[in-house]
């Protein structure tokens, strides 16, 4: 029974002690201090993440990252809510976590399609497509004031019919019927473009 007391009493020495530690790291940015809860949690991470079958160097590396993550938010360590061990733990899991997630993302092929920029458009059919824009902005401007608000409100801002006459507030038949006119006149001055 004395001995447990004694281990039990030691434990919170050193939670004490560590949590000491990351209150000199993240008040002064102590290197000593950051030296003791390196030499003592650095071998500790390592041990955890070789038990999660991490090969040794990358342990290693996952070692040293979670401990410069240490150093840099050592001001965000709550001893009131974990004790400096389960705070740097929770940080290696993590981490650990994040490292198998982006091992199973597939590497990005660099001549997959759908990455390569769009090939440039020969300057002819930039030249038809403006003048063709004016065109259609020409004939919109042609239509009748509540004939062109409908094919603004339809195509321009992708509203769907009933959202249409809901914001014009007159009826669905009467939106349908503007675009059926508006289209018959664009058609008609716009026929030579198909």
């Amino acid at each position: 029974m004395d001995r447990d007391k004694t281990s039990a009493a030691a434990s919170a020495e050193l939670a004490e002690e560590m949590a000491a530690l990351l209150a000199a790291i993240a008040n002064d940015g102590d290197r000593t201090a950051f030296a003791r809860l390196f030499g003592h949690y650095a071998p500790r991470v390592k041990s955890y993440l070789r038990r999660l079958h991490v090969e040794e160097r990358q342990a290693e590396d996952i070692a040293q990252d979670v401990m410069l993550t240490v150093w840099r938010k050592a001001g965000q360590f709550d001893p009131a809510k974990a004790s400096a061990g389960t705070w740097i733990f929770t940080i290696a899991r993590n981490r650990f976590i994040d490292t198998v997630r982006r091992e199973r993302r597939p590497a990005l092929d660099p001549d997959e399609p759908m990455l390569l920029p769009e090939a440039p458009r020969p300057a002819d059919d930039s030249m038809a497509a403006g003048q063709i824009g004016a065109r259609v902005h020409q004939a919109m401007s042609a239509l009748p004031p509540d004939q062109a608000e409908v094919v603004a409100l339809s195509f321009l801002e992708g509203l769907p019919h009933s959202a249409i006459a809901e914001r014009l507030d007159i009826p669905l038949g009467t939106v349908k019927s503007r675009l059926r006119l508006a289209f018959g006149r664009l058609r008609a001055v716009l026929e030579d473009l198909q």
